[in-house]
Order: C-alpha cells, then sequence, then structure tokens
C-alpha cells in the first residue's frame, strides 16, 4: 500500500487542471457548509433539513446533496415505509472528517461577523458618491479651478 501512495500525483489547487478545485466547488458551497454542519447532528430527513437551512430552495438542497453524495461526503438511505417515500441523510466517515473543519470555519464567520460588518460598511462609505469630497450630501458645492500660474 505505501507503494501506491508514492505513486500518488501531487495535487495542486493552484492549477486550473487540478481536480481538488471540484471538490472544493462542492465543500466551499454555503449550502454545503450549513447542510454538512446540521448532519453533523445526527441523520436528518430531507424536509428537516430544508426546515433547518432557511433560505434554500428545494432545487438547491437536491443539488448539493446529490453532489455531496457523490463526493463521499453524504450518505444517502431510503427508509423503508409506505410511500412517499422517506429518505434520510448521514455523514459518512470522510463527511464527519471534513464537518470538523468546516466547523471551525462557522465559529469563526460567528466569532468575527460584526468585524467584517464593520469593515464592510466603511468600505462601501468611502466607494459611495456621497464621500467623494467634491460632493457633498443634499449640498451643491462649487470647486473653483485657478488658472493662473503662481
Amino acid at each position: 500500500m505505501s507503494e501506491a501512495r508514492e505513486q500518488r500525483p501531487a495535487w495542486n489547487p493552484y492549477l486550473a487542471t487540478c481536480p481538488t478545485r471540484q471538490v472544493l466547488d462542492c465543500v466551499a458551497n454555503k449550502w454545503a457548509v450549513l447542510i454538512v454542519g446540521l448532519l453533523r447532528g445526527g441523520p436528518q430527513r430531507f424536509s428537516e433539513l430544508r426546515r433547518g437551512i432557511e433560505g434554500v430552495s428545494q432545487k438547491m438542497l437536491t443539488q448539493t446533496l446529490r453532489s455531496l453524495e457523490r463526493d463521499g461526503i453524504v450518505h444517502r438511505a431510503e427508509l423503508v415505509s409506505a410511500p412517499p417515500k422517506v429518505v434520510s441523510y448521514s455523514l459518512t466517515p470522510m463527511g464527519r472528517s471534513l464537518a470538523t473543519t468546516l466547523d471551525a470555519l462557522r465559529l469563526w464567520a460567528e466569532q468575527h461577523i460584526e468585524d467584517v460588518l464593520h469593515h464592510r460598511a466603511a468600505f462601501d462609505l468611502a466607494a459611495s458618491p456621497a464621500h467623494d469630497p467634491a460632493v457633498a450630501v443634499g449640498n451643491v458645492r462649487t470647486i473653483r479651478f485657478s488658472t493662473r500660474a503662481s
């Protein structure tokens, strides 16, 4: 097995053709982060996930779950029941290892959101036309240019 590991290609996500970019695209998706976070607490049905993540559409939830299942992060199980079909989703062992990493990202976002919002507001204010010193809010300002040489 160690020979097989030694022969693996060196993955480099900074290269355009590296397949690790596809995995990063999937797991860096906001919906994927939230789904994995909810599944960290245990298996959930589709409807539970949808209720637990405000703003996610049925279509986006379905697409994200399929992508996570395809990558081996989420396991989809059809539960034995009478129609309608009931499906449960849970994290695979690989998904649980990812959940730890994503939880750190979630915690970082929660800890820094006020700073981020402050910086966004300051940036937006500085970029707004009203902040331009040549333009005063609610007033008309005249700027005089001198053509005389001093």
